[in-house]
């Protein structure tokens, strides 16, 4: 090992010793026998002294501060292997013993070799007998028993396990200095408390004032110990309520557990049925907007849509009348009347026997019938002839005058109503026998404009009609579009519609 320019040859047989704070290995330097050993100088035999030095540390040059133990001379024994160490190497060194040395040593006398030569070796590392120092080592032996013994001798004087390093062994030091001055400023301080206490004047009490003074403090102790008994009782008795109410803390503790419990149930079930309820109320919702919806929907103006197409007028998109520029086929005025008696029927049926249904419609599709009060029937269907078609003129006839008997019961029960009269059921054009306003509904002998035309205010009185049926009876409410049209329940339906209905259908 080489350090600050020195080197020791260690031998891995010879004992090691461990430093107890930091636990760095310690080597032991022979002064004679050993050093000269490991300098090839094989003449000189024994220790003059050894040291303790650690393993990262060197000898110095400063001198140590003398704490050490001079041994007296002594014969090692001549039997007997030497105590075993915590292991490590020695370290030898050629200085002489008493040499100078950084740290703390024992200097050993030169103990005299055996001269039976039957000393016992150093045993090696790996437990073996034999290794390099196999010559007399009686004396190396006796120094490491009087090195332990030193260690044992320094650890019950410091009450610090021993041997320490260098490093470690200053550490000690400090805080030993520390510790020394601490007790020094303990010792300064208690010796001022003492001269000030020697020089304060002292009063000494007579025998009769100890006396008196003695039985006020045993009052005073009688008056504290009744004191303290009624305090202990006030303890007893506050500890017995403490108890008490730890017991009914304990039961509303459960009971506030128990209501928490009830509590988050009670919330999740009514989480539940709000949940429940919200989806019930949004059905019901959704079912009342259907059903307003369904209330709302007129099913004769659904299925009998009156309406116009230029000249004509249409009952189902069904064009009633014809043009000589626009020959409309038969079959879809037939159609036409099919579905426009069929529409009648349903009002004048639904009222019988209130009204007096005298002239019957047979509706039967596209081929429908009239049948007067003496119970003739007359055929409402095409083709017929243009210039002699007497039945198919008496059956129109008959159709307007059903229908100018319908407006008239309308208006009837508008008066049972207490209806305005300004309010009254009104057809928007006047029928007189087989005319409408001023056209006839005949086709013989007409032209077919004017035909046309009476066709197609016939179709506007019947959706009159319509209209008041609906808004009088619970047959079907109207549409939005109808009732956007006509306001059936007041009465001013008729009144407004009026001249609407002849500018729509003009």
């Amino acid at each position: 090992m080489n350090e600050k320019g020195r080197s020791f040859p260690v031998d891995p047989n010879l004992p090691r010793w461990l430093c107890q704070n930091c636990h760095h290995y310690l080597c032991i330097t022979g002064v004679d026998s050993y050093a000269d050993k490991f300098l090839n100088d094989s003449s000189r035999s024994g220790l003059q002294g050894s040291s303790m030095h650690g393993a990262n540390s060197v000898l110095g040059s400063t001198r140590m501060d003398n704490s050490f133990v001079v041994l007296s001379k002594q014969r090692p024994p001549a039997q007997g292997a030497p105590p075993r160490p915590r292991g490590g190497a020695v370290q030898s060194d050629t200085g002489q013993s008493g040499k100078a040395m950084d740290e703390s040593f024992v200097v050993v006398y030169k103990s005299e070799s055996s001269s039976d030569g039957g000393g016992n070796h150093l045993p090696s590392p790996d437990g073996g007998p034999n290794g390099p120092l196999q010559p007399n080592n009686s004396g190396f032996n006796s120094t490491i028993t009087v090195l332990k013994r030193a260690f044992e001798i320094a650890t019950t004087q410091t009450q610090v396990e021993q041997p320490l390093c260098l490093e470690c062994m200053r550490v000690l030091t400090d805080k030993l200095d520390k510790e020394v001055a601490d007790v020094n400023r303990d010792i300064e301080a208690y010796e001022a408390c003492l001269k000030r206490l020697e020089g304060e004047p002292r009063d000494v009490l007579s025998e009769a004032d100890f006396l008196k003074e003695k039985l006020k403090i045993e009052e005073e102790e009688r008056k504290l110990e009744a004191a303290i008994e009624e305090v202990e009782k006030q303890n007893a008795e506050v500890n017995a309520q403490l108890k008490e109410l730890e017991l009914k803390s304990n039961k509303f503790k459960d009971l506030e557990e128990r209501y928490w419990h009830e509590f988050n149930t009670f919330q999740f079930q009514l989480i539940s049925h709000q949940e429940e309820r919200d989806a019930i109320l949004a059905k019901i919702e959704v079912a009342q907007a259907h059903l307003e919806l369904l209330k709302r929907t007129n099913v004769l103006n659904d299925a009998f849509p009156i309406w116009h197409d230029g000249e004509f007028g249409t009952i189902n998109n069904f064009r009633l009348g014809r043009l000589p520029k626009i020959p409309v086929e038969w079959d879809e005025i037939n159609a036409a009347w099919g579905q426009a008696c069929l529409l009648l029927h349903t009002m004048c049926q639904h009222f019988w026997p209130k009204f007096q249904y005298r002239i019957k419609i047979l509706p039967m599709g596209s081929y429908p019938r009239i049948m007067d009060s003496n119970k003739n029937t007359y055929e409402l269907f095409g083709p017929v002839n243009l210039f002699w078609s007497t039945r198919y003129d008496r059956a129109m006839t008959l159709f307007l005058t059903c229908l100018k008997d319908f407006a008239e019961f309308a208006k009837s029960k508008d008066q049972e109503n207490n209806i305005r009269p300004d309010d009254w059921f009104k057809l928007p054009y006047k029928i007189e026998n087989d005319r409408v306003e001023s056209y006839s509904i005949t086709q013989s002998f007409n032209k077919q404009e004017n035909w046309t035309k009476a066709l197609k205010y016939t179709l506007c009185n019947l959706k009159w009609a319509l209209y008041w049926f609906v808004g009088n009876t619970n047959f079907q409410p109207l549409s939005p579009a109808a009732v956007s049209r006509a306001e059936v329940a007041s009465g001013s339906l008729y009144t407004k519609r009026g001249s609407d209905s002849k500018s729509e259908f003009r």
